[in-house]
């Protein structure tokens, strides 16, 4: 393992044979400010293989790809009650193993499932994740399930840790993989046409229960990727956040949700630049962005291809613009000028504040996984899937990934706002809608 971490930081850092430390970033500090047992703030990958993992290789493999990228093995540094930042450690290896094997039995893949939007990995202990390998007895395969705290990691950097244990189990070098599509110079297309101030509308509230109890729900589907015509203006990812902007407004309409017939929808979509190489930066690494639509954009019997292309024109400005990852205003909230108990306090009001003016919902699109995924005898991933956090007052986030030629979507939800029924039926109007987007249907 590269011992690199543990030597003199640049500038008189830490003394050789200390862990280094690292200011938490503007993500990290807002997430960490945040915090909350009731809906702890998980990011869950699900890697389906058609064969079973040899335990001690996988154990080595992940082992090994952890020493690759040390940026992961992280534990939160304790801190005294006027310190005015948070601090990563560097640790020089896993303070605990984060692989399991659970007992191969009927029910295990739902049990890992709950589990890992129940129960956040701890903070305190490097790396903060945790990887269920899980096998039933009347499923061929197995699966590989990731929980990730968000804090601390995202999506995109635990699947670069994933590619990097199956190119080690397998013995096969992963390919060069393609950096993320970047907008063509030309001259910024027009944005949205919502007030930047307006009130967005909010998912209404369906049926959770007398009693719900806190936390998030999921619901997994695969479904097939819609059609473009060759050279069409707009991208899979368009035809997503189309999909689901006419999701949300007829779910809003049906339930009789205030303003639903005026308030416009902002829908938030992360941007990751990073390239997808061994060198991927290993952390928070997205920017969040807001695309906006109008109520009369979504209105009942709205024009599905015009839509398409206004909202290709939104979302390639919005990935055009240089943009703090959380915009302008996080900031402010992370400069150490009083003790973290206070910016903590101070975060978290604002954001009950802010609730009102919260994004609509969240639509997370990894886009067709880069990675092989081959783990040898095991054999190469048959579906991938990821959920972001669904808290509350957001309370709903659509992901999806494409492995295979086929879109895996997740819909998780606060079980404060929908209950079970509530995620099915969303599901059949995403459906619904996608199909709507494929140019068969336009």
């Amino acid at each position: 393992m590269a011992t690199t971490q543990h030597q003199r930081a640049p500038g008189g850092g830490q003394p050789s044979g200390q862990p280094v430390r690292v200011p938490f970033p503007v993500v990290d500090e807002v997430a960490r400010h945040c915090a909350q047992d009731a809906e702890p703030s998980t990011v869950h990958i699900e890697i389906h293989l058609p064969g079973r993992v040899d335990e001690e290789r996988l154990r080595s493999a992940f082992a090994a790809s952890l020493a690759r990228h040390p940026r992961a093995l992280m534990r939160e540094r304790p801190r005294g009650p006027l310190a005015r930042r948070y601090e990563w450690e560097l640790t020089e290896g896993p303070d605990t193993d984060p692989v399991s094997f659970p007992p191969c039995a009927p029910g295990a893949l739902e049990r890992a499932r709950a589990g890992a939007l129940d129960r956040a990995p701890a903070l305190t202990a490097s790396p903060p994740l945790r990887l269920d390998v899980v096998r039933e007895p009347d499923r061929e395969g197995c699966v590989l399930l990731f929980t990730v705290h968000h804090t601390a990691l995202d999506g995109p950097a635990c699947m670069r840790l994933a590619a990097t244990a199956a190119e080690i189990y397998s013995g096969s070098p992963i390919p060069p993989s393609p950096a993320p599509a970047r907008p063509t110079a030309a001259p910024l297309p027009r944005q949205s046409r919502t007030p930047a101030l307006a009130r967005p509308a909010q998912v209404a509230p369906g049926s959770p229960g007398s009693a719900p109890v806190p936390g998030n729900s999921l619901l997994l589907a695969e479904l097939p990727v819609p059609r473009r015509e060759s050279g069409a203006p707009y991208t899979v990812n368009d035809q997503l956040m189309v999909a689901t902007a006419l999701t949300v407004a007829d779910w809003n309409r049906a339930h009789g949700a205030p303003g639903a017939d005026r308030r416009p929808l902002r829908i938030t979509m992360p941007v990751d630049d990073r390239p997808r190489g061994p060198e991927m930066p290993i952390g928070n690494g997205t920017r969040l962005v807001e695309v906006g639509f109008t109520a009369a954009e979504v209105a009942a019997g709205a024009d599905v291809a015009a839509l398409l292309r206004t909202t290709a024109e939104r979302t390639r400005a919005l990935k055009a613009q240089p943009r703090p990852q959380l915009g302008h205003g996080a900031g402010l909230l992370t400069v150490p000028l009083l003790p973290v108990a206070a910016r903590a306090a101070l975060t978290r009001g604002l954001r009950v504040a802010a609730g009102p003016w919260t994004s609509t919902t969240l639509l997370s699109n990894i886009g067709r996984i880069p990675y092989p995924l081959d783990f040898g005898d095991a054999g190469r991933a048959t579906a991938v899937w990821f959920s972001a956090p669904a808290r509350m007052p957001r309370g709903l986030t659509f992901t999806t990934a494409s492995t295979g030629g086929r879109l895996h979507l997740a819909l998780r939800w606060s079980r404060t706002l929908l209950g079970e029924r509530d995620g099915a039926r969303l599901l059949d109007l995403f459906t619904r809608h996608l199909a709507a987007t494929s140019s068969e249907a336009i």
